[in-house]
């Protein structure tokens, strides 16, 4: 089901309103209503026009026994709604509408098992699941987040876009060229992709084979996020250092470390990193000219900017920020068709001081 914005209302609005609507009365036992319940928690609202998550629709009346059910998650946000009669699900933008979260944003599988959400490692969320007996449905997988554009950026319909680059301001930055691969994540004991499946497919036989090389050095609870090249998608790249390449490393509490502790792991590992094309203070009239029609001999589909610095997984959105070229997803690739395989450099091609 697709969610829908409504008018955002103010704090008092909302509560009243929530109250007026289920005549003051707990949407699932019928007594006295106690709280205005967020279904969907107001800190995940972040963007404008949302902030708070002050929408009726998002809201439930609820006595102090099933609020407590709620925030612990046994009460589920398809019984709060169901009892309300909600039919409209009000989400975060930056969730994705073909997906099941709970009250705090974590992702539900099909199976009922949970991944760890951007306020998972908040400690009043930890502790309310705690109590909730809930903790033990969690996976260690992690679905890595949609990246908004820059306002100067092409979008499809299904992007998102930032409203504004205030968050980079004053901030040093790291600019990579955005590859045109096959985004994968790696455990000690686990491989997935955009989703967390496992990793199929035509093209994953080499990334599979590295993963198996590296993750006994992979810190239990950490994960690694890069790029699959092997295949070619809608550009073909025909002096790569490497057919994966890194992008993010994440510890055991969900953060993304800084550009330079991610260095020192790719080095540790024998890892490449994505290609820099800068890397300093944040300069958005440059950044407005970074895009060139080609790098090292390929197309280029773009450039994704990122914080320096470490940054939490829910603060991905305000810490990554993406340029796509014009009318870039017009040629992707076919993948029930014969796969065509990207190259390697030679020696002599890698550019200097390029990690092999």
């Amino acid at each position: 089901m697709k969610s829908i914005m409504e008018k955002l209302l103010t704090r008092t609005e909302f509560r009243e309103g929530v109250f007026a609507r289920d005549d003051h009365q707990c949407v699932i036992c019928r007594a006295a209503g106690q709280d205005a319940h967020h279904i969907m928690e107001r800190r995940l609202f972040c963007d404008p026009g949302q902030l708070g998550g002050y929408f009726l629709g998002n809201g439930a009346t609820l006595c102090a026994a099933h609020h407590i059910q709620a925030e612990e998650t046994t009460l589920s946000c398809e019984q709060v709604r169901e009892a309300t009669g909600i039919t409209r699900i009000i989400l975060p933008s930056h969730l994705y509408d073909d997906v099941r979260y709970d009250k705090w944003g974590n992702q539900i599988e099909p199976n009922g098992t949970r991944l760890r959400g951007e306020l998972f490692y908040d400690e009043s969320v930890q502790k309310i699941l705690a109590q909730g007996g809930v903790l033990n449905e969690f996976l260690p997988n992690t679905r890595y987040q949609r990246t908004y554009h820059l306002p100067w950026s092409n979008m499809t319909k299904d992007d998102r876009m930032l409203e504004d680059v205030s968050q980079f301001e004053g901030q040093e930055v790291v600019v990579t060229v955005k590859m045109d691969g096959a985004n994968v994540t790696m455990y000690p004991d686990y491989i997935h992709g955009r989703s967390v499946k496992p990793l199929a497919g035509q093209d994953s036989g080499m990334v599979k084979a590295l993963h198996a090389q590296i993750r006994h050095d992979i810190p239990a609870g950490w994960h690694l996020c890069g790029e699959n090249l092997y295949a070619k998608h809608s550009i073909f790249y025909g002096t790569l250092p490497s057919y994966f390449l890194l992008f993010s490393v994440w510890d055991d509490r969900n953060e993304c470390l800084s550009w330079d502790e991610k260095i020192d792991w790719a080095q540790m590992l024998g890892l490449t990193p994505v290609p820099v094309l800068y890397q300093g203070l944040w300069d958005e009239k440059l950044f407005r000219a970074l895009y060139q029609p080609q790098f090292r001999g390929s197309d280029m589909e773009g450039y994704v900017v990122r914080l320096a610095r470490r940054f939490s997984y829910g603060e991905f959105r305000r810490s990554m920020a993406k340029f796509v070229r014009p009318n870039f997803a017009a040629g992707r690739h076919n993948y029930h068709s014969v796969l065509e395989l990207n190259e390697l450099a030679k020696e002599t091609e890698l550019a200097d001081g390029e990690d092999k």
